[in-house]
């Protein structure tokens, strides 16, 4: 079985670049067949609503590809704590992400085999 990576984007469209080196990484991996999880938090939480969070980065793949990528292969996380100090909601993710808090998180990144990255 190939080896996980657990990926978290802490920064959202003030950092394009920074953000965009994690959807990336992610996308790719998933698509490689890597077992992958995105987490995002902070900023990087508006990235998962629809409509919000636009990338718009010279050179880049779009982040709606990057996304789709990433829920048809992966796991896409947003952080329990970001998401109510923003006040959303499940129902206002895209399809297929959810909600969940740091035990989630060090639950994933301690699993035997697994490569945690931070952007």
């Amino acid at each position: 079985m190939a080896r996980e990576l657990v990926v978290k984007v802490t920064c959202g469209i003030e950092a394009p670049e920074r953000a965009n080196q994690g959807f990336t990484v992610a996308a790719t991996a998933a698509a490689s067949g890597v077992p992958v999880s995105l987490w995002l938090t902070g900023e990087a939480a508006w990235l998962a609503v629809p409509g919000r969070g636009h990338l718009d980065l010279p050179m880049a793949t779009p982040l709606p590809e990057l996304l789709q990528t990433i829920l048809e292969h992966g796991h896409l996380t947003v952080c329990g704590q970001c998401a109510a100090r923003r006040e959303l909601t499940e129902d206002e993710l895209l399809p297929g992400a959810r909600i969940a808090g740091a035990s989630a998180f060090v639950e994933e990144s301690l699993r035997e085999g697994v490569q945690a990255l931070v952007y």
